[in-house]
């Protein structure tokens, strides 16, 4: 089902989100409090960017002011910020924060070099199962809890989260509350703007322990460390729940997948290396590559782009109304510079009832592009912009997959 172009704006995008998206929402359809979808907003906020005291300050949490988080990865999510631009935008920061800011855009590259490996078996217990916590709570997360409501508002609100307080909200789901890391990893995801299977599910994994083998425990130490203020005015202040650090859990120890340990394909699992000459009579867009820059759309200017909202997926999923109105800003944006079509239904569907038989694409390192594309045959799938090339190496940590890592080519890797 064809859908008509909103027009730019967050007003536009929410109207048509409740009107041909509202029934595949959670919640009421509604804008970020924070952040704009498209490139514009996304080129607006990397000419701002300056990392300056990143290393020092991206943990603060409150007040808000305080932060030094970059706040770059909702446009990052769906590519309208790549990788590789951020790594050159900082290059002239002072050292300390360009390699801490670099350290965290190579981090989010393993996420996604683990999560192209794994496919859907990121969602099983990696190297170690974690325990069932002595401690049982009612509510994972408490309301009265001034560091949990804070959070969950902003999360709620605006649909992103400094990474220290998914940190906080994430060890006291798991390692104080005992709930499953899969039903908190699920909750991240539908509200985040950056919400990814691939750093979500990883992040989830490092705090229980599943990753490591060592559990992160939250204690009221860490709040009054990054956001003072919010022990201070908490109604829980003299009989903090959190008070003391959590009893040490041990995980057990398991065999990890064998894909961890080596790819026999990987280039399969990086794609195409150089883009294809053939000629196409449409771009499919997919949620991972919504940018100018996206290889398909620089490569067939004259083509229109084509972007299916996954009405299965969508059902399944039950976004919150805020990703999808960032969404659809994103491509009313994009619609102000070329033509823009957008359907409802299932993608391989919509892509041939329009008789299209020739579309070109930008490879995706996520299961659902490799599973629609078997079915739409694409003429022309384009290289995706890694910050560094899968290899067929060891993927069990972040430490041992940066060492095998080449450096990028100014040097500094």
């Amino acid at each position: 089902m064809q859908l008509s172009v909103p027009e730019p704006g967050p007003d536009a995008a929410v109207a048509f989100v409740a009107e041909h998206l509202g029934d595949l929402a959670c919640d009421t359809p509604a804008a970020s409090g924070a952040f704009r979808g498209g490139q514009t907003a996304a080129d607006a906020a990397l000419d701002a960017l300056d990392v300056t005291n990143y290393a020092r300050r991206r943990n603060d949490v409150w007040p808000p002011e305080r932060r030094g988080a970059s706040k770059m990865s909702p446009w990052i999510r769906h590519g309208l910020l790549s990788l590789p631009a951020l790594w050159e935008h900082v290059a002239d920061a002072p050292q300390r924060d360009r390699t801490k800011y670099r350290d965290e855009l190579a981090w989010q590259e393993y996420a996604r070099h683990v999560y192209a490996r794994l496919g859907p078996a990121l969602g099983d217990d990696l190297r170690a199962r974690p325990p069932q916590p002595p401690e049982q709570w009612d509510d994972p997360w408490p309301r009265d809890m001034n560091c949990m409501d804070v959070n969950l508002t902003e999360l709620h609100d605006d649909g992103w989260l400094v990474n220290q307080c998914r940190m906080w909200l994430s060890s006291q789901w798991t390692v104080r509350a005992g709930a499953r890391w899969r039903d908190g990893d699920d909750a991240f995801f539908t509200h985040l703007l950056d919400g990814s299977r691939a750093a979500n599910r990883l992040g989830w994994q490092w705090t229980v322990g599943s990753g490591t083998g060592k559990a992160y425990g939250f204690s009221r130490h860490q709040v009054e460390k990054r956001a003072p203020k919010l022990c201070a005015n908490c109604v829980l202040n003299a009989a903090c729940p959190v008070q003391d650090w959590p009893p040490e859990q041990r995980t057990t120890r398991l065999d990890p997948p064998e894909l961890l340990r080596s790819d026999p394909d990987p280039d399969a699992t990086g794609g195409p290396t150089v883009s294809p000459e053939n000629e196409v009579d449409a771009v499919w867009l997919t949620a991972e590559s919504l940018g100018d820059d996206d290889p398909a759309l620089v490569a067939h200017p004259d083509v229109p782009a084509v972007f299916v909202f996954d009405e299965p997926l969508l059902r399944r999923l039950r976004l919150s109304g805020k990703r999808l109105v960032f969404l659809t800003e994103t491509l009313a944006d994009l619609a102000t510079r070329r033509p823009v079509e957008l359907y409802r239904g299932s993608v391989p569907e919509e892509l041939s009832g329009q008789g299209r038989h020739r579309v070109g694409v930008t490879f995706a390192p996520v299961p659902g592009f490799r599973r629609h594309a078997a079915r739409v045959e694409p003429a022309a799938v384009h290289p995706w912009a890694w910050l560094f090339r899968p290899r067929a190496g060891r993927l069990q940590s972040y430490t041992a997959w940066r060492k095998g890592m080449p450096q990028r080519p100014d040097g500094v890797g």
